[in-house]
């Protein structure tokens, strides 16, 4: 039996917004699954919304806080699978949003999916470019890690198998993060194990300062989403620009590594780097290049359905 999950998102996505009623926090909207779905569907006629629905046993608990920064709190939703199907393993997935939008919400198909599948999917917000700038979500998303593998008996995980994705913006994040987990430059504290044992790029952009991506990042100078959320365009702020970059940090402890791609070379730039870098490390690496799609392509019917396949079946072929 499936129960349809819309009644209660309405219900929990209204009480968030009131939690803090003397805290003001600064939110971009534009970006929502409504939008994307509106801006592509004339040219993909085969895309559609999807419907989220639960399969016996499973379970969601909304709004974990993670963290409290001074008034502000955030807060993780968890997708926990049913029993039979638990594989003991978790995902955090990071939203996407160019930086400056989005929000959790984005990736319930998908985390609905992969918990169908046995995993423990963990969605946390973070604060995002309006709020605070550069290096700050990444901070929060090290934090919501080390959450999760300090609750990870309460959810039923081990917390040495618990990769990391996200998807656009959050794709490029995730990557940042699990490339650069020995590194103290994102983390709230030097000593925080965020190491994380599997990364899945959803068409996250790997190198700022490729040609293809500055082409497309920098193309509106400090006005460009990039720019808002490093302090600046590549011009005027290219150490953050090329700190960003999660190909500079590829080592030999960095986790195996999933790419998929919309085919669209701008959103992944830098894979050129990467793939060879963890070859040659012995790292194991795949890359997934869907046709004809829309860049956020996780989001929607027919290919979320795909998406999880392989995750799932990247993951599991790590074990």
């Amino acid at each position: 039996m499936r129960t349809p999950l819309f009644g209660m998102l309405t219900t929990v996505l209204f009480c968030c917004a009131c939690a803090h009623p003397g805290t003001t926090i600064p939110i971009d909207d534009s970006y929502t699954v409504s939008q994307r779905y509106y801006a592509y569907h004339e040219e993909y006629p085969d895309l559609r919304l999807p419907t989220v629905e639960f399969g016996a046993g499973q379970k969601v608990a909304f709004d974990r806080r993670y963290k409290t920064i001074n008034e502000r709190e955030l807060h993780m939703d968890v997708f926990v699978p049913s029993a039979q199907m638990a594989k003991r393993r978790g995902i955090v997935l990071v939203h996407g949003g160019a930086w400056r939008s989005g929000n959790k919400s984005h990736f319930y198909t998908l985390a609905n999916l992969l918990s169908q599948r046995g995993y423990t999917v963990f969605l946390p917000e973070y604060r995002l470019a309006p709020e605070a700038q550069y290096p700050a979500g990444l901070v929060d998303i090290n934090d919501a890690i080390l959450w999760v593998k300090e609750h990870a008996t309460d959810f039923e995980i081990d917390p040495n198998q618990l990769a990391l994705g996200g998807g656009s913006s959050g794709g490029q994040m995730a990557a940042l993060i699990a490339y650069a987990s020995d590194k103290d430059t994102f983390k709230s504290n030097p000593n925080d194990d965020t190491h994380v044992s599997a990364l899945i790029d959803l068409d996250g952009v790997l190198d700022f300062m490729t040609p293809v991506a500055l082409e497309h990042e920098n193309a509106a100078g400090s006005h460009s989403p990039a720019a808002l959320w490093l302090g600046g365009e590549m011009e005027k702020a290219t150490d953050r620009w090329k700190a960003a970059s999660a190909a500079s940090y590829v080592n030999d402890h960095s986790p195996p590594t999933l790419i998929i791609s919309s085919g669209q070379a701008r959103f992944t730039a830098g894979k050129e780097e990467v793939l060879p870098a963890l070859e040659d490390y012995g790292i194991r690496a795949a890359y997934f290049e869907f046709s004809n799609v829309p860049h956020t392509f996780w989001l929607f019917d027919p290919y979320v359905n795909k998406v999880a396949d392989l995750v799932d079946t990247f993951l599991t072929d790590a074990e």
